[in-house]
């Protein structure tokens, strides 16, 4: 998929040299953006493998609105294993603060409780909503059904009520949709971007987020596109992202198929498979936390 690899060159050139959260530093570029038409196959890596099952196993989490991050972990899924909300364990880098934030299982009100519940007041991972927020998701899906020319199909994770309780404030902070043509086309935001580990898995992510739309309102699948704000590579990921995936050449794109539609909330994510995956090696990236 050149489009990531021409955002990869793009960094290594013109990047910046800062200092992070981490502590970890990295190479920074503002303002990148991505794209891809649907109708040419789902745009997942082929310079490296990644893995989709656990990309569509955080998205069915997503889309019900899920904080609990054994409901991951019983699924094989280690994506928030070394987060949790501050509320339990205030964010530290030193090691007994990390084995404390792997072992609690609550994520605070991220992403999909937002999606879901905008607005509510939030208890724990395993209460109901003190009070019901808007059900973004769900009228998004409306809108589309019913009003597909609407210019405000949007979806916010970013909350400033609730961010200071997430394990992590949204790195991708909304996404919208747009139809024209008989087309359904998804854009999403993001204000932090870890090139190497984690924007494989956002493109991928959102990709499959487009085509479960489409499938649920009857359209074809169109545009996406990423708007990147802080896109960077970690100082530790430069001489392997450089010296081995850029080194590489893309292969054809795979396609997803989703057998048994029952609906995109009774969508599993066994459900959806992707055909003709052909990849390079996987590539080794330490996470910075």
């Amino acid at each position: 998929m050149r489009q990531y690899l021409e955002i990869v060159e793009k960094i290594i050139s013109w990047g910046v040299v800062k200092d992070d959260r981490t502590g970890v530093g990295s190479r920074s570029l503002a303002g990148c953006f991505f794209e891809h038409n649907m109708q040419e196959g789902f745009p997942l890596l082929t310079t490296k493998r990644v893995p989709f099952g656990l990309i569509a196993t955080e998205l069915e989490f997503f889309i019900h609105g899920i904080t609990d991050k054994k409901w991951l972990i019983d699924r094989g899924c280690h994506i928030w294993d070394e987060w949790c909300s501050p509320d339990k364990i205030p964010y530290d880098h030193d090691k007994e603060t990390k084995k404390a934030m792997q072992s609690e299982r609550e994520l605070g009100p991220l992403y999909g409780w937002q999606w879901r519940n905008f607005g509510g007041r939030y208890k724990d991972f395993n209460s109901e909503p003190i009070q019901a927020g808007i059900d973004q998701f769900q009228n998004l899906i409306t809108m589309i059904k019913h009003n597909p020319d609407d210019r405000r199909m949007l979806v916010v994770a970013w909350n400033p009520l609730d961010n200071h309780r997430m394990a992590l404030p949204p790195c991708h902070w909304a996404f919208q949709v747009t139809v024209t043509g008989g087309l359904l086309n998804l854009m999403w935001s993001q204000r932090s971007v870890d090139t190497a580990l984690g924007l494989p898995f956002n493109i991928a992510s959102y990709a499959l987020l487009l085509h479960l739309l489409a499938k649920e309102t009857g359209y074809g699948e169109g545009r996406l596109c990423g708007f990147l704000a802080d896109t960077h590579i970690y100082k530790n990921h430069i001489e392997k992202i450089q010296s081995v995936q850029l080194a590489r050449e893309p292969l054809p794109l795979c396609q997803v198929h989703t057998s048994d539609w029952k609906g995109i909330f009774n969508w599993c994510s066994d459900d959806s498979k992707v055909l003709n995956y052909k990849h390079h090696k996987g590539i080794a990236f330490p996470i910075a936390i």
